[in-house]
């Protein structure tokens, strides 16, 4: 058994660790949904917290702890920066605008050859993350989101989601949430970011595209954003289900197009859905005898 869960490491544990980073960033966009905001600059500020953590590590050294912090800080900044104008669209124009910086960021990264390395990307990033790196970190964020979903500003997320409106007039600090939820959401991309730039050994900015965008969003809606539970199903689905269908792997966009099209047509509250659960279980409790 210990041979053959070692065989299994070898062989899988770059893709075991990419399930916890994706959950990491399926989270990150859970964090921005829940509070009633279609950012789609998840993949941006994935690659912030990427090259801010590589070129630490590479070019000065720094220690790991430092680095991921470091990671998670850079993109906090800059969705702190950009929230001011950006978080008062909503809607469509907000999917728009977020999506629009995060083509800006791979842009940068593509033409900054000197710092970044261009389309050349970082090569020789140490491989400092291990297993229990991810598996602090994402039990850390669970816990903390789990934590503020059941506070006074995660009850004030959900009440801005159903009606800003109103929530508003209620007294709640609408804008300040919005930020919170922003910001968070971008350091939580920004400590995925860093934990798979040190596992990969390799960054480039074709990585942090629109592919990547929608990828995210996916496995948040995949998965459903009524729990925490959804988002981490929905990443670990869209993370192995690639190696499951290794022959359709040049369909891999279309087939995570099609996925979030079933999702939303079938199943709009995603696969894991509290609701739903609670009334199959009803209705099998009433044909009891």
């Amino acid at each position: 058994m210990a041979a053959w869960l070692g065989t299994f490491w070898d062989v899988y544990s770059n893709l075991v660790l990419s399930v916890g980073t994706n959950a990491l960033l399926a989270l990150s966009i859970w964090l921005t949904l829940a509070c009633g905001m279609l950012s789609i600059a998840n993949a941006g500020f994935m690659a912030l917290g990427a090259y801010a953590s590589a070129l630490l590590t590479v070019d000065l050294g720094w220690p790991f702890p430092v680095v991921l912090a470091a990671g998670m800080a850079a993109p906090a900044l800059m969705a702190f920066l950009i929230g001011k104008p950006t978080l008062r669209l909503s809607g469509v124009y907000l999917a728009m605008a977020t999506l629009a910086f995060g083509e800006v960021v791979r842009i940068v990264l593509l033409n900054a050859d000197a710092i970044t390395g261009g389309a050349l990307g970082l090569n020789g990033i140490p491989q400092l993350t291990q297993w229990w790196h991810v598996a602090l970190a994402l039990v850390a964020v669970l816990l903390l989101l789990w934590r503020l979903r059941v506070s006074r500003i995660g009850r004030a997320f959900e009440a801005i989601r159903e009606d800003e409106v109103a929530a508003g007039l209620m007294g709640m600090d609408v804008d300040g949430c919005k930020m919170l939820a922003f910001v968070l959401g971008a350091a939580i991309a920004g400590l995925a970011g860093a934990l798979n730039a040190h596992l990969t050994f390799f960054i480039g900015p074709d990585e942090y595209g629109f592919d990547r965008a929608v990828e995210i969003l996916t496995m948040a809606i995949l998965g459903g954003i009524g729990s925490l539970t959804g988002p981490v199903l929905g990443a670990v689905i869209l993370t192995v289900l690639p190696e499951l269908l290794r022959v359709l792997q040049q369909f891999r966009l279309v087939i995570n197009g099609l996925i979030l099209v079933l999702i939303v047509l079938f199943l709009p509250r995603g696969i894991w859905d509290v609701a739903r659960f609670r009334q199959w279980r009803d209705a099998a409790a009433r044909r009891r005898p």
